[in-house]
């Protein structure tokens, strides 16, 4: 994930919504077991448009992020498409102790609307409750 935003502060801030919309063509489908599933998924609130995401948690405690987000949100897909690729596979407590503001250190606050901000917060909200579940068990 810190590279990821290294990648983004490393960008004239013009060219940062850019990289975001190449995240979103990132988004890897969803699994079998989700698609055409989606209330197997927790819905992201927070999100203007229809988000939903859950994780795995392996055995070696490494986070699996699956999200589904509409193609015609492609900045909503981009920060799912961050997240997805910035936590897969870290290891559970890595992604609990990521700060609450990394969202922020994108450097996007002037490129997307504050409601899209709060929807890419809440995502990875709910990430981490949803890792803090499973490693509960």
């Amino acid at each position: 994930m810190a590279e990821i935003v290294e990648d983004f502060q490393a960008l004239p801030e013009r060219e940062r919504l850019q990289l975001l919309l190449e995240f979103s063509q990132g988004l890897r489908p969803l699994p079998p077991e989700f698609e055409g599933h989606l209330e197997k998924m927790e819905r992201v609130d927070e999100c203007q448009s229809p988000v939903f995401l859950t994780v795995d948690v392996d055995g070696s405690s490494a986070v699996h992020l699956h999200v589904s987000a509409p193609p015609e949100a492609p900045t909503t897909r981009g920060f799912a498409g961050v997240l997805q690729e910035g936590l897969e596979g870290l290891p559970a407590q890595v992604v609990l102790d990521l700060p609450a503001d990394v969202c922020h250190r994108l450097g996007l606050e002037r490129a997307v609307s504050p409601l899209r901000m709060r929807g890419m917060t809440g995502m990875l909200a709910r990430v981490k409750r949803q890792v803090r579940v499973a490693t509960a068990t």
